[in-house]
């Protein structure tokens, strides 16, 4: 699995290690010697799919770049309760200054990659893909849609900066989708960009529209229903266009939706209704 922007990474950690550690993690310093070194396991305690173990080592190392890890579990992998993912050993004030952190977010992007992973798993058997939305945590966005893709999902656009989405509230504003189309590709050569161009639909009358006007390149049929969904495919060019379903898709109505043949299927839900994966970092006396 590659790692994302490191510097991204780097930024975002240090922040959280700040926001932790103000001027010092005082309790370890006050009562653990300052030489005093250990070792600690990463103990599973709920099963599911494993996050965030690359993040684990990056975030050691850079609060304590002599800290030690001995991975045995990779990003991805399928883990059950009393899984051991890696152990870390150094300077035991380091170990106790870092866990927290460590664990906030492997917990959380454990979590993500295993929703994400029961998720498109259940379409597994169909040409459609699974895909993230802007729906995270502020600040830590990189983290999260990184643990979708380790749990088998592919990330939508990143950010506002990297694809144009016309919403029905660019389509409200700007005067309907001929002008809210036309001003975009005005926009685009401009400013010399060349960024793909995606636009929602709410109803067939808006579809009609777009397919009479083009100069879009994929179409994301919004809340349509999944037999509502099979009919708007029969009115389009799937050479031409990509189509996106979204809107209120859940576990259990998402075959049903890949099973129209949808490029896509687009959920906040890996990112913004998942439940953290249960993880402990345990001191380990057993090695060491």
């Amino acid at each position: 699995m590659n790692i994302p922007n490191l510097d991204q990474i780097h930024a975002i950690v240090d922040n959280a290690l700040q926001e932790d550690l103000g001027d010092g993690d005082h309790t370890s310093l006050a009562t653990i010697p300052e030489n005093a070194q250990a070792t600690a396991k990463l103990l599973v305690k709920a099963d599911g799919v494993i996050a965030g173990v690359e993040l684990a080592k990056i975030i050691f190392n850079r609060f304590d770049p002599e800290l030690k890890i001995e991975g045995y579990i990779n990003d991805g992998d399928i883990i059950k309760k009393g899984d051991i993912v890696f152990r870390v050993s150094g300077s035991s004030r380091s170990i106790l200054s870092t866990e927290r952190l460590v664990l906030n977010f492997m917990q959380r992007m454990s979590g993500i990659a295993t929703q994400t992973h029961h998720l498109a798993s259940l379409i597994a058997d169909y040409p459609t893909q699974l895909l993230d939305t802007r729906k995270t945590t502020p600040g830590i966005r990189l983290m999260e849609k990184w643990a979708v893709r380790i749990g088998g999902g592919t990330n939508h656009r990143f950010a506002l900066y990297d694809m144009i989405m016309i919403k029905d509230n660019h389509v409200d504003y700007s005067g309907g989708i001929e002008k809210a189309i036309d001003r975009t590709k005005a926009y685009l050569a401009e400013k010399g960009k060349n960024l793909k161009i995606e636009i929602e639909v709410r109803n067939n009358d808006e579809l009609a529209q777009v397919l009479a006007h083009g100069g879009v390149d994929r179409i994301m049929l919004d809340n349509y229903s999944p037999e509502a969904m099979t009919e708007a495919l029969l009115l389009i060019d799937r050479d031409k266009y990509e189509v996106e379903a979204s809107g209120g898709i859940t576990k259990d109505t998402i075959v049903d939706y890949a099973k129209t043949g949808v490029d896509f299927i687009s959920t906040g839900a890996v990112t913004h209704s998942y439940k953290s994966l249960d993880l402990s970092l345990k001191a380990d006396f057993e090695v060491g």
